[in-house]
């Protein structure tokens, strides 16, 4: 096994990209291998590192197909039903509470 060549953060070469630099320009990896990686700096965690892919190799992103559209629009739905009072929250319901914020603190509404 080969080890990836390392670059340090803004200085990889011309024609490598991340998947977030290829998904702006509407590619995707392709499924092609990881060719190297950046490490950028964070003192306190340890260095972030991101894979980088040709970008000669990439293909386009696949169009959203209809049954994909109504499918995310679904699970969307779901992440913002409260399942206790089963309104549209109207935001992604925080997985912490697993209720609406009214639902969770009833005693706050009162308050205001």
């Amino acid at each position: 096994m080969s080890t990836l060549p390392v670059y340090t953060w803004r200085l990889a070469p011309d024609g490598l990209a991340t998947r977030r630099q290829l998904r702006a320009a509407g590619l995707r990896p392709g499924g092609q291998d990881v060719v190297a990686q950046v490490e950028r700096p964070r003192y306190r965690r340890g260095p972030l590192i991101a894979f980088l892919y040709r970008i000669e190799l990439a293909r386009p992103v696949r169009p959203m197909t209809p049954a994909k559209a109504a499918a995310l629009a679904k699970a969307n739905t779901a992440r913002r039903t409260c399942p206790h009072c089963r309104r549209d929250a109207g935001y992604v319901i925080p997985a912490s509470l697993g209720m609406c914020v009214p639902c969770a603190y009833p005693e706050d509404q009162h308050a205001a």
